[in-house]
């Protein structure tokens, strides 16, 4: 495994070695606030959100921690990698358990590995547009104000699951891209772009010029989502869970569908609502055209 050394002075030089090579480091890591409070600066963690932003082309990542057993996972990974990726990346620094322990949130589940890098380039919603292109049997996914890390993380790992080509949320109530949302993305965040817009929507009035067929989820939609129109390009609209989708993004859909649940306990973690919907669609999808989300966007 190739690494980039560095020595006193602060100049990197190559060589080959392994992650053990990095133990030592007098500087104390960053913690997971002041990483966050870096702009343009954000700490991931967990073995597959690791491992996904260490292979995307499109992420600077500045430094790379690991505790213990973790140099396993670590080898493995950086040999996957193609040569030319692993040139760029820094060499990775041993730190205790208590140490990692020290960086990451106190229930940050961090599988012993930890990365600072820079924030993604996510696309306007015109830039992904023109990416699109005459592409058909699109899904995008649209958020309505869902803030929770976890749920948000939870359903890119879902859009990812079924080739999603962005996921939609508004400025103002979007959790950061950063650990929490990393993990329990489980490396989506690298696959698939995330657009902000400031309203969601005008952001719907815009899809539905360019040809797409906008449906929102909703318990008492007025099909069930079986029956819904789903065919060539779709926007699925999900709203928080509690207050659900509110009135003017819900008067902008085309439809609004319901999952078949049982009337006695109606409601599904958005994620989950999430995932019944998007295989819904890729079901009835002609695989020969989907869209899927690319790697390394």
């Amino acid at each position: 495994m190739r690494h980039g050394r560095r020595n006193r002075s602060g100049e990197q030089r190559h060589g080959t070695s392994t992650p053990a090579q990095g133990r030592g480091s007098a500087k104390r890591p960053p913690t997971w606030r002041e990483s966050s409070g870096t702009p343009g600066s954000v700490m991931l963690w967990g073995r597959h959100a690791v491992a996904a932003a260490l292979a995307n082309p499109e992420r600077q990542v500045d430094a790379i921690f690991y505790a213990g057993r973790a140099e396993t996972s670590l080898q493995v990974i950086f040999q996957d990698l193609p040569a030319e990726r692993r040139a760029l990346l820094p060499e990775p620094t041993e730190l205790s358990a208590p140490d990692i322990n020290y960086m990451v949130p106190p229930d940050a589940v961090h599988q012993g590995l930890v990365a600072i890098a820079r924030q993604l380039d996510n696309p306007s919603l015109e830039d992904l547009l023109d990416q699109l292109g005459e592409t058909t049997n699109t899904l995008l996914v649209v958020l309505d104000q869902v803030t929770d890390p976890h749920n948000v993380g939870a359903v890119l790992r879902s859009a990812a699951a079924f080739g999603a080509a962005g996921l939609i949320v508004q400025t103002r109530h979007v959790p950061p891209a950063d650990g929490v949302l990393a993990k329990s993305a489980s490396g989506a965040l690298e696959l698939v772009p995330i657009v902000e817009v400031t309203n969601i929507a005008r952001a719907l009035d815009v899809l539905k010029l360019n040809g797409f067929w906008c449906v929102g989820l909703s318990g008492d939609g007025t099909v069930p989502i079986s029956d819904a129109r789903l065919e060539s390009n779709v926007a699925m609209v999900l709203g928080a869970e509690g207050p659900g989708l509110r009135r003017l993004p819900r008067e902008r859909c085309d439809l609004i569908a319901r999952l078949p649940t049982e009337s006695s306990f109606g409601t599904l973690n958005i994620s989950n609502a999430a995932a019944i919907a998007f295989y819904e669609m890729r079901r009835r999808s002609p695989a020969q055209e989907r869209n899927p989300s690319t790697p390394g966007r």
